[in-house]
């Protein structure tokens, strides 16, 4: 998302001031933008911050800050798609490294959730296995 912002503020910065900026410096910028945004913070609104420091070191003086506030109203929208797709990510690593290091119970991955779980009256947090609620235990 980063990647595609600075490249529609630095072609409308293009359209509003005629300066051009070339497919050279567009790609570095998006590449830039690709590895900074690695590390930003889950907080709300913290993927403009990196987005104004890259297109403050990109465009002319004083076009950052305007390009920023031309996406401040899209960026809540894609903030919340941003947190489900990382969310979703999140989950997804930690079974792939699970199963992995042989960690994921694919018996008790079946259970949970399932109306079988709340038959067995279970404490909170525990998970039954598979075949415990088939033998009805």
């Amino acid at each position: 998302y980063l990647a595609m912002a600075s490249v529609f503020v630095a072609q409308a910065a293009e359209a509003t001031t005629g300066q051009h900026m070339g497919w050279d410096r567009q790609i570095m910028m998006m590449l830039t933008l690709m590895i900074t945004s690695k590390g930003v913070a889950a907080v709300p609104r913290a993927s403009l911050v990196i987005l104004l420091a890259t297109l403050n070191s990109f465009l002319p003086a004083g076009l950052g800050p305007i390009g920023v506030a031309v996406i401040f109203g899209v960026d809540e929208l894609m903030d919340m798609g941003r947190t489900c797709v990382n969310l979703i990510g999140n989950c997804l690593a930690t079974i792939v490294v699970a199963r992995w290091e042989g960690e994921f119970d694919d018996r008790r991955a079946r259970v949970f959730g399932t109306p079988a779980e709340a038959e067995l009256d279970l404490k909170s947090g525990d998970v039954a296995f598979a075949d415990a609620v088939a033998q009805g235990d």
